[in-house]
């Protein structure tokens, strides 16, 4: 209710552009434009309305994220027409108080200023400009797939390891996939970089198991010479999902579980793996999902770390990155790099050259990139995939 009082006044601000704008048009297309205004403004009360009052993922969870999507652009970009509109009533406020104290006879007392059609349309265009560009992310960018190649050095790095490629992907989320044929070139690229290992850190969905059923012919093309591992994030439990029972979520967690095992990924549920080349050694440590919050804690580090003692150099795969100022680093201080995923960057920001910005870094410290404390590394990938 809250959310659709607010909707409601930004469209009836926004709405007084619409009126400037169209004075001029002939009166049959004016009452399109004014009318087709409003549809968007029904559809999404429609919207929340079923989202009150139903079970949105009993339908279908893609129509509940093309939801939430539609209402954040739409909404989120007509906040820059209501800025633009805000800076103009207040030079019209400012005008009309001077013209009441004036003594000039072309300034009658309490006479409205017509709105600036000029801002209108200025008003209108900012707004036009974020919704276009999030449509065409949205549409196009979501498989843009990038590569982002990182040399890290670590001190203690036994020398038949030195120069391995670890090839990371991580929230694949594919309940969300509508494009197969671009998936797989993502695939493609990661097993053109011959890597020679994978590390996957979670999500493989975004709320049951069988939404990778139709990907298992897809994602079971990567593999590397020293085996692809992977770990589960906080979408892969069903938590999100309405379940008619626990047994139905339990075996929808078994189901996710076996999907690992389709694909080819060495699952690592709280437990460690090691790789051993020439009588030296280096642990891969994986983790269940651990969240800071309100974000589900199955992780037992303390359970995966052991048995690691003989391993020079320990890699750890955790989803959510808060766990390394939670845990890692404070209890951890000998696990050297640790892998992660979660944030999605808020699938939202502006990189441009070396300036990086996301609303992300508001809830995460560290949201994107690599970040390095002390000798403890830590890689946070902004996900193959989408929610």
């Amino acid at each position: 209710l809250f959310f659709t009082i607010i909707f409601l006044l930004i469209d009836l601000y926004v709405f007084q552009a619409v009126l400037t704008i169209t004075q001029k048009i002939p009166s049959g297309w004016r009452s399109v434009v004014r009318y087709g205004f409003w549809l968007p403004t029904v559809l999404g009360f429609l919207a929340l309305s079923w989202w009150m009052f139903d079970d949105p993922y009993k339908y279908s969870s893609n129509v509940r994220n093309w939801v939430i999507t539609g209402l954040f652009a739409m909404y989120f970009s007509k906040v820059f027409a209501v800025i633009i509109l805000f800076a103009d009533d207040v030079q019209r406020g400012v005008r009309w108080i001077v013209g009441h104290f004036s003594s000039r006879s072309d300034s009658i007392p309490g006479e409205v200023i017509p709105r600036s059609e000029f801002l209108a349309k200025t008003a209108l265009i900012a707004a036009s400009v974020p919704f276009g560009t999030m449509a065409y992310g949205i549409i196009s960018g979501a498989h843009d797939y990038r590569l982002r190649r990182l040399t890290v050095r670590l001190p203690n790095l036994p020398k038949n390891f030195d120069g391995i490629k670890i090839a990371q992907i991580s929230d694949i989320h594919s309940g969300s996939f509508f494009n197969k044929t671009a998936v797989m070139g993502g695939v493609e690229m990661v097993m053109k970089e011959k890597p020679d290992a994978i590390f996957f850190t979670g999500d493989l969905v975004n709320n049951v198991a069988s939404e990778v059923k139709d990907y298992i012919n897809v994602f079971n093309k990567l593999n590397a010479p020293l085996g692809v591992f992977s770990v589960t994030g906080n979408h892969d439990y069903g938590d999100y999902h309405r379940w008619s029972s626990q047994e139905a979520k339990r075996q929808n967690f078994a189901d996710l579980l076996e999907a690992h095992r389709l694909l080819g990924f060495t699952l690592l549920m709280n437990e460690n793996h090691i790789l051993e080349i020439k009588g030296e050694k280096i642990a891969i440590i994986g983790v269940e999902n651990w969240g800071g919050g309100r974000f589900a804690k199955y992780g037992k580090l303390d359970q995966a770390h052991a048995g690691t003692d003989e391993a020079a150099v320990r890699l750890l795969l955790s989803h959510d990155p808060s766990h390394w100022d939670a845990q890692v680093r404070p209890l951890f201080p000998d696990i050297d790099l640790m892998f992660s995923g979660h944030t999605h960057g808020f699938q939202f920001g502006v990189e441009i050259g070396g300036f990086k910005w996301s609303p992300s870094q508001y809830a995460y410290k560290q949201w994107a990139g690599l970040h390095q404390e002390g000798s403890q590394y830590l890689y946070v990938n902004r996900g193959f995939g989408y929610l």
